[in-house]
């Protein structure tokens, strides 16, 4: 069976911005875009007005024992899980917003320490994939990395005061990461994504590791 469907018939220059206007400017940002695109069966859409939120790109980390075959992740109270009415406290990897002038191992090795007291070898980390986290209402990019850790002496709370930031650090086996993702216990995108891609590529990680 043969397949003719062309995937990206279009690109960029196949989108005309019209205008963007900032509508709200606080912590983050709202912006209106107005926009129009070539259509898949010909001509131009009319124009089309979206607000999009903008909070910049970000970068998470998945620190992974080898050895012990095991993850770290860590656990704090956030406030966007409470409309959907399940625990607002998430199980999620390492992660934080780009500083000014920092490079994504930059805020990788940064956030590790921060959240979890984990020092992170920058040389080390291997960088899994960039992908657009919900780009119908946000142009947040993230940046997904793995790193090697030895993990048999982590735990503790951590965290800035200055950011309200409680964080408790956990190492969890990678089979029990990757239950939690199937009975739900673990639902935010960014965690799902990293354990499924460990659980799909430990192997090759290892040989690559050399362990």
């Amino acid at each position: 069976m043969g397949f003719k469907s062309q995937i990206h018939q279009f690109s960029a220059e196949d989108v005309n911005l019209i205008e963007k206007t900032t509508r709200f400017q606080g912590f983050f940002q709202i912006e209106e875009y107005l926009v129009s695109h070539r259509l898949f069966n010909g001509g131009t859409s009319k124009v089309l007005s979206r607000e999009i939120f903008e909070r910049g790109d970000a970068v998470a980390v998945m620190p992974f024992d080898p050895v012990r075959q095991s993850v770290v992740v860590v656990e704090q109270f956030r406030t966007g899980a409470l409309r959907a009415g399940g625990n607002p406290w998430l199980i999620e990897f390492v992660a934080g917003m780009f500083s000014k002038d920092e490079s994504p191992t930059d805020v990788a090795v940064r956030e590790a320490k921060e959240e979890a007291d984990i020092t992170l070898e920058e040389d080390k980390l291997q960088h899994v994939m960039s992908y657009l986290s919900s780009p119908g209402g946000t142009s947040e990019q993230l940046h997904l990395y793995v790193a090697p850790v030895d993990a048999s002496n982590v735990g503790g709370v951590y965290g800035l005061d200055e950011e309200g930031e409680d964080i408790k650090v956990h190492e969890l086996p990678l089979k029990e990461a990757l239950s939690l993702v199937n009975n739900g216990t673990i639902n935010n995108a960014m965690t799902i994504i990293g354990i499924q891609w460990l659980a799909l590529n430990q192997e090759q990680l290892l040989r690559d590791w050399r362990i």
